[in-house]
């Protein structure tokens, strides 16, 4: 508790001074941040030269491993920036590339699934399409921290995303589908076995969740890839070509076609701009945990 009201001091301290000199102290965290953090450095590597069978020099890899501290330190001042926005405000300097994919499937009454990733200013992301496109549900892990966890979710709630713990979240995001109403998901994350289907990823067999693919063949929804990028303006979100699911006789078989098309296009959006993705979560733990043992 007491760390909490710490953070909400600082976060009134620094809410006192403008958005570009809070975005500047930010960054200078990062460095800061990227520095001592030896651990999640450590990981970040691990991750690269596994993903790139060791082909990037050591000055691209520190180059990368700043980039995603970057963005998660500008991730946190996000959070904070959307408890003192609204959803009148929160998308004037959000560019929105390609909006055309989600009105057509709104305009053929199709339920969407946006398929996204911890990629870019994904929290900013979250709350510009809830909030100003197609309210969202989506799923979510609890923080330990109570009062963090409460601060966190109030922050994506006043964008009218609906949030799920993960335990039991696929009943409600049944429920939410059926009724012809958005459903957002992360791709990107480790996930156990019996929670997802091998995919190639980087060359690589690993598992990823079904559940978008399960859900779009199911309710004959749409699987919209999107993501967000920083520009001259601010930032771009950028919405992608639909995915459609076949509807064969072998179920298993497209979903897991469906599955694979969502890794190869993260896999592609990543290898272009590496310094925006979550590198520092071990996400290759679960089939390859060897590469965390150097």
């Amino acid at each position: 508790m007491i760390s909490f009201y710490i953070f909400k001091f600082f976060e009134f301290i620094l809410f006192l001074f403008p958005a570009k000199s809070r975005r500047t102290f930010f960054l200078l965290l990062s460095r800061i941040v990227y520095a001592v953090d030896k651990k999640h450095k450590r990981v970040i590597r691990q991750n690269l030269e596994f993903a790139f069978d060791e082909s990037l020099s050591d000055e691209k890899i520190e180059s990368i491993g700043r980039g995603c501290y970057d963005n998660l330190l500008l991730i946190v001042l996000q959070v904070m920036e959307n408890h003192h926005s609204s959803v009148e405000t929160i998308g004037n300097d959000v560019e929105l590339v390609n909006l055309e994919v989600v009105n057509l499937a709104k305009k053929q009454k199709r339920p969407i699934v946006f398929v996204t990733a911890h990629y870019g200013n994904w929290e900013l992301e979250g709350a510009v399409i809830s909030g100003t496109i197609s309210t969202s549900n989506s799923v979510y892990k609890a923080l330990k921290n109570s009062y963090f966890d409460t601060y966190l979710l109030e922050a994506r709630e006043r964008y009218t995303m609906k949030l799920y713990e993960k335990r039991g979240a696929i009943r409600h995001l049944n429920k939410a589908v059926k009724n012809c109403e958005s459903v957002s998901l992360m791709i990107d994350q480790n996930v156990k076995e019996k929670d997802g289907i091998i995919v190639k990823f980087f060359g690589k067999d690993i598992r990823q969740t079904p559940a978008p693919a399960f859900l779009a063949r199911k309710y004959s929804a749409l699987i919209i890839p999107v993501l967000i990028h920083p520009n001259n303006n601010g930032y771009a979100i950028t919405f992608y070509d639909a995915i459609e699911v076949d509807h064969s006789d072998d179920a298993q078989a497209d979903v897991l076609k469906a599955t694979q098309a969502q890794a190869a296009w993260l896999e592609d959006e990543i290898r272009r701009t590496p310094e925006h993705w979550f590198w520092c979560h071990r996400r290759f733990k679960a089939e390859y945990p060897e590469i965390y043992k150097k």
